[in-house]
């Protein structure tokens, strides 16, 4: 990257570490050279209140005289998975009929990192929504916020509703309006 403290420039990387307690993590490029300051700040104005480690991402950047800082996200996807499936409740079903359910929009309840799991509630409906740890792992998120849209892929599982996989508001609005 050149010099220029006033020049944007468009990366692709892979999230090093988020902390959303700090509020802000670091962004590997694929072609090398320092970290990447992401801040929390940027992140929500994606959508987003957490990103897994892992994650790839394409970010423009902006290079300070305290270092090169993400300003902009472009898009975020969660890490390679060969399938859907992450919990025995998910493990007998047709993967292929998994991928194929509408996302529905929702908003967290509650999710505790700690315990691993959380609650979410689809807009209009009274009904719990299961979140798990590891679901939200391999959708690409680390944490979530009370009150945080999602939209999710939802089943029926063996102990009710359960999210089978967790994305941004944004995912949502995109799918709907294809």
């Amino acid at each position: 990257m050149a010099e220029d403290l006033n020049s944007m420039y468009h990366v692709s990387g892979q999230v090093k570490w988020f902390d959303p307690e700090k509020g802000f993590g670091f962004v590997v490029a694929d072609e090398g050279g320092p970290d990447i300051l992401l801040h929390v700040n940027v992140l929500r104005n994606f959508g987003q209140s957490s990103v897994a480690d892992g994650t790839k991402i394409e970010i423009v950047t902006h290079r300070t005289d305290r270092g090169i800082q993400a300003v902009e996200i472009v898009s975020i996807a969660a890490p390679d998975r060969e399938e859907i499936a992450v919990l025995a409740d998910f493990e007998d079903l047709d993967q292929d009929e998994l991928r194929q359910l509408p996302l529905e929009p929702a908003r967290v309840k509650w999710f505790d990192k700690g315990k691993g799991f959380g609650f979410a509630n689809a807009f209009g409906l009274s009904d719990d929504i299961f979140l798990h740890i590891e679901v939200l792992r391999q959708s690409g998120l680390s944490d979530l916020q009370p009150g945080e849209a999602l939209a999710l892929r939802v089943i029926e599982g063996k102990r009710g509703r359960m999210a089978l996989e967790v994305h941004a508001w944004e995912a949502a609005q995109i799918e709907f309006d294809d």
